[in-house]
């Protein structure tokens, strides 16, 4: 059963945790202290569970974690890789949108090489190196995850990939350098409809998942 891991998030897996990619998002939760590269490693974004096997049942009882339009890409997923578990998945998947939020806000380059593919470490650190040169900082907090559904899943050859839908409420303050409020409000949540796609390849010896693509619902 797959698990997005990251950390130490969701209740026996994995702690996890984008400002928008691109400025697309303005949401942010708390800065929890950084984990040591050697403690991180111990960890994996989406980890299977080889003990027990996932039926075309986990699609029929994943009510309201998956649309329509994805069902069909996700036994085939199941198929391929009988440990993929829809529930286990999207728990991690929350988690891994928390945690890539707060690398980002933080501007930690390291663990977001960790967590997301090459494109999108770009774009990310990118988004980074503007905020430091303009001297701002980020003081932001994810407030909560309202919903998080699989809206597409597909494999093609052994390339993996699921898209969820992401509603969440998030606080955010943008500082200078000086410590002066430039944008934002911790007692406002904003909302925010995000759509992050993650991939893998599932006869990989790698159980992570890695965020390929970050866009707005």
């Amino acid at each position: 059963m797959y698990v997005i891991v990251i950390l130490a998030m969701i209740a026996g897996f994995l702690a996890m945790r984008l400002y928008s990619v691109l400025g697309k998002r303005t949401g942010h939760e708390q800065e929890p202290a950084p984990r040591p590269a050697d403690e991180r490693a111990k960890v994996t974004v989406l980890q299977p569970r080889p003990t027990t096997e996932a039926t075309g049942d986990s699609v029929r009882l994943a009510e309201g974690l998956i649309t329509p339009a994805a069902e069909n890409g996700v036994r085939a997923l199941i198929a391929a890789d009988r440990t993929f578990d829809v529930p286990q998945f999207v728990d991690g998947a929350k988690g891994a949108y928390r945690m890539v939020l707060e690398a980002f806000w933080r501007g930690d380059r390291e663990e977001l090489a960790w967590l997301c593919d090459d494109d999108v470490r770009a774009s990310f650190e990118e988004a980074i190196a503007a905020r430091e040169a303009d001297g701002h900082s980020l003081e932001n907090r994810l407030v909560r995850i309202e919903k998080a559904q699989i809206v597409e899943a597909s494999l093609n050859g052994r390339i993996a990939e699921v898209a969820l839908r992401f509603e969440a409420d998030i606080a955010a303050i943008t500082r200078d350098r000086d410590g002066n409020v430039v944008a934002g409000s911790m007692t406002d949540a904003v909302g925010t409809n995000d759509i992050w796609t993650f991939t893998r390849e599932i006869r990989s010896a790698d159980p992570n998942w890695k965020l390929s693509e970050t866009d707005e619902a």
